[in-house]
């Protein structure tokens, strides 16, 4: 297998024999967190080779030995590891190091539901699973918190990263304190969704994002809903003017969904969601990534501290598992946990 070019934000590295992503924001700090790629397992068939889950049809027994490589990256055990029971909302548990072992070898005991865990208890592995659905961990070094989210389009508009954050806050964080590390996921050019999906991402981001396009423009922008224009959104990664601004309006979406906040280098982001070039009316392109970006910004966590990972799911380059793109399919893990201050 050839690895990718790293990204500044994240990249590929080996541990324990296994290719892993991690972030090199947090390796001069007490903290350990990394995605395993679907490489290095014993899993057969669509489930090759390191599926982690024990809920999409894999033998446990495989299941079983692939956790055991995993968790042997991060020098653990299985038994130190916690699983959430993912439902696609919001809902964020704090864990200690009581609940060590809940999830790995039974689904049914599973920490939740719950789509964020949360700790302050180092040696405790957070572990989040997902095959397109976004993953993300918070680590904050002032008040040594870790969480980890995940993320689909459901638990993205429930702002399910908000909810780990807020649970963060109950152990002493500050959000601008917070780094925080988005990993691989669908891509932005390639998720496309219809209508539900569309409105449900004009409801939780319309009104703020167009409060930030006019921030960042100057300009006013079309209102959602059936008062916006009909005229066409402006194509993601340009730098709409004042006026593009104004009347990039669609089906009711357009430009308020535009996450036009100025990003860290002063431009402006990307789209989180414009009309699919090859789909027919009422598809669109949801930028899931940005849109946690955004969400987690708007919660007080600094855009320069969010590092976000460039390699996605799917077939190209073939790292990660996509249920988009096969199904049934195995899915990989986000993995973290605290290590004791005085080690580094």
């Amino acid at each position: 297998m050839t690895a990718p070019a790293a990204s500044a934000a994240a990249g590929l590295r080996q541990r324990a024999g296994l290719p892993v992503l991690t972030w090199p924001a947090f390796d001069p700090l007490p903290v350990e967190a990394l995605v395993t790629t679907r490489h290095g397992g014993v899993s057969a068939g669509r489930y090759a080779t390191l599926n982690l889950s024990l809920a999409v049809g894999d033998e446990a027994a495989n299941v079983r030995e692939n956790r055991r490589r995993a968790a042997a990256t991060l020098g653990a055990a299985p038994a130190d590891f916690v699983f959430a029971a993912q439902v696609h909302g919001r809902h964020a548990e704090v864990v200690s190091a009581a609940d060590r072992g809940r999830g790995t070898l039974s689904a049914g005991d599973a920490v939740g539901p719950a789509d964020a865990l949360v700790t302050a208890a180092p040696g405790t592995v957070l572990a989040i699973l997902v095959a397109d659905c976004v993953p993300i961990v918070l680590y904050d070094p002032a008040a040594h918190v870790l969480a980890c989210v995940h993320a689909g389009w459901r638990g993205t508009v429930a702002r399910a990263a908000e909810a780990a954050l807020t649970a963060m806050r109950s152990l002493g964080t500050r959000p601008r304190d917070v780094i925080a590390g988005i990993g691989p996921s669908v891509a932005a050019g390639s998720y496309q969704v219809g209508e539900e999906v569309a409105r449900a991402a004009q409801d939780a981001f319309g009104a703020e994002v167009a409060g930030a396009a006019r921030e960042a423009s100057g300009a006013e922008v079309a209102p959602a809903g059936p008062e916006a224009s009909g005229a066409e959104v402006a194509p993601a990664g340009r730098e709409a003017s004042g006026a593009e601004v104004a009347g990039a309006a669609r089906d009711g979406f357009g430009e308020e969904l535009a996450d036009a906040a100025r990003d860290g280098s002063g431009g402006q982001a990307r789209a989180l969601l414009r009309p699919a070039p090859a789909g027919g009316p009422g598809q669109w392109l949801f930028d899931l990534p940005a849109a946690n970006r955004h969400v987690l910004r708007a919660a007080g966590v600094p855009d320069g501290q969010i590092h976000v990972a460039a390699t996605p799911t799917g077939p190209d380059p073939g790292l990660f598992f996509s249920h988009r793109a096969e199904r049934p399919c195995g899915r990989f893990a986000l993995a973290a946990r605290l290590e004791p201050r005085e080690q580094r």
